[in-house]
């Protein structure tokens, strides 16, 4: 099943980057059209129209571009539902009675579809032998291993015609959408001009748009987070209902075995995690600290343009090259002179190695955010402080500080959260060993490094030992929840006693 108009596709082919830029092209000229329309009706005398000239140039461009890109997502987020439902009349019902079956076998047709377009790019085959290719005459398998496209099973008779399937209606889809689109643009600006004219309150409409704007994206943060609470919500009641709750949340083991017998004990984790946290902060804090007191309150102009650029380089780095640093440098440093002279161990990954790494990347957040805090208290304060007698020292530890304390706080929170999330050092800097154990020089690992370890890999999405990935997501969200409830608590009681 070819597109409509098979011609003016393979001539018009359009992206989504593409129709984006035509889009805001027609917007750009209804930008000039409405504003040159509206300068026209009043007869080039500005000062009849109810709105300046801008507004009626912006109404027109906003009522080409709105509803276009409206079209746009709803023609994105309604063409998959219809392709997988045409593409699942090509296989039997066994092969899409479940999701996880229909999952797996849509990604084999795209895998397939994709390849085709693949060697029609690299002039393998013509999109119309594409479109003819057999399996029966063509070594199917061989072309699409030629264009880049790697599968781990042979091609069948069903997924190739579906992949033909799926690349037409694909491409009909395309070209729909293209037309959909630009037609919804070109209404939506021949509406804006037809109803410009002096009295039309162009600013009104414009500042009602433009509400409406924030207040969708303050809506889109919101449903976000609800979404991702939701879908890791749902998975985990997914993974409680195969695995007992009381031997994930109480289980010493964590032993995953997806060929069944599985020690899904959560305690280990949890353990590592809040071990590298609390080694992490122990580093970060004191320093991160002290380097804003000196660059907010002792540091000379001169020294502070200097120190600061210098300290919040840090930040940049990417953390696979923190992670590099924990595993050629300062692993094979600590257990050198420190863990094997005084007997705590020979490894080189280890909790006290991810933790010190972990805490040098967390001292640009700490010393930046409390440096701005503490440069925003007054000045007014220092000086009654300094007109009472009080040292510089003093002034620190008694007025600063305190006035800047809910900012600290959110800075170490924030650092906190960064050493909790912390993936990429912890895999390089201290292992993957899940275990409870004291000695800080010992490999241990964290959540998120398993979480992301029972999601690698081709492994059944609905098996205990995938599904605890979710479980382990939903109680690192609880976990980081508590902590920020804490903080506010903090906050507020430390207010309430001296403000």
């Amino acid at each position: 099943m070819g597109p409509p108009f098979p011609l003016l596709r393979k001539q018009f082919p359009m992206t989504i980057l593409l129709l984006v830029t035509v889009v805001l092209v027609i917007a750009l000229a209804g930008f000039v059209l409405g504003r040159a329309r509206a300068i026209s009706r009043a007869s080039g005398n500005v000062r009849v129209l109810h709105s300046l000239p801008g507004y009626y140039g912006w109404h027109a461009a906003l009522m080409a571009a709105l509803p276009a890109f409206a079209v746009m997502l709803l023609w994105l987020l309604i063409q998959p539902l219809v392709v997988e439902r045409q593409i699942a009349a090509f296989f039997p019902e066994a092969a899409v009675a479940d999701e996880t079956a229909f999952t797996l076998t849509m990604a084999d047709v795209r895998r397939v579809a994709g390849g085709l377009d693949a060697a029609v790019l690299a002039g393998l085959v013509t999109a119309d032998q594409a479109a003819t290719l057999s399996v029966d005459t063509t070594d199917v398998r061989a072309l699409l291993g030629q264009a880049g496209v790697a599968l781990g099973a042979q091609v069948t008779p069903e997924t190739l015609e579906a992949a033909k399937e799926y690349r037409g209606l694909v491409a009909s889809g395309a070209f729909g959408r293209m037309i959909a689109v630009i037609a919804a643009a070109l209404v939506g600006l021949a509406y804006a001009l037809s109803v410009t004219r002096p009295d039309f309150w162009a600013r009104n409409r414009v500042e009602a748009v433009m509400l409406g704007v924030l207040v969708t994206a303050s809506s889109i943060a919101i449903l976000t987070t609800v979404g991702i609470i939701w879908s890791m919500f749902s998975e985990s009641l997914n993974f409680f209902r195969q695995y007992p709750a009381t031997e994930f949340f109480f289980g010493l083991t964590w032993n995953p075995q997806f060929r069944g017998g599985s020690d899904l004990g959560f305690i280990p984790l949890l353990w590592g995690t809040l071990y590298i946290t609390v080694v992490s902060m122990i580093v970060a804090v004191p320093l991160g600290l002290f380097t804003a007191i000196y660059l907010a309150e002792y540091a000379s102009p001169a020294a502070r343009s200097i120190i600061k650029p210098l300290i919040e380089v840090i930040a940049g780095i990417p953390t696979v090259v923190f992670g590099l640093f924990a595993l050629v440098t300062v692993g094979p440093f600590l257990r050198d002179y420190f863990a094997q002279p005084f007997g705590f161990g020979n490894s080189g990954s280890s909790v006290m190695t991810a933790g010190l790494v972990i805490g040098i990347l967390n001292i640009p957040f700490i010393s930046s955010l409390a440096d701005d805090i503490m440069n925003a208290v007054p000045q007014s304060l220092r000086d009654g402080s300094y007109g009472l007698g009080a040292t510089k020292s003093e002034t620190i530890r008694q007025v600063v500080l305190p006035a800047a304390l809910p900012g600290i706080v959110g800075a170490v929170l924030l650092a906190a959260s960064r050493a909790i999330g912390e993936t990429m050092i912890v895999t390089m800097g201290a292992g993957a060993a899940a275990k409870l154990d004291l000695n800080p020089f010992e490999a241990m690992t964290t959540m998120t490094v398993k979480i992301v370890g029972q999601l690698t890999g081709d492994t059944d999405f609905n098996s205990p030992e995938t599904l605890v990935a979710f479980a382990l997501g939903i109680t690192l969200f609880v976990i980081t929840l508590g902590l920020n409830i804490f903080a506010l608590y903090i906050v507020r009681k430390y207010r309430e006693q001296y403000e």
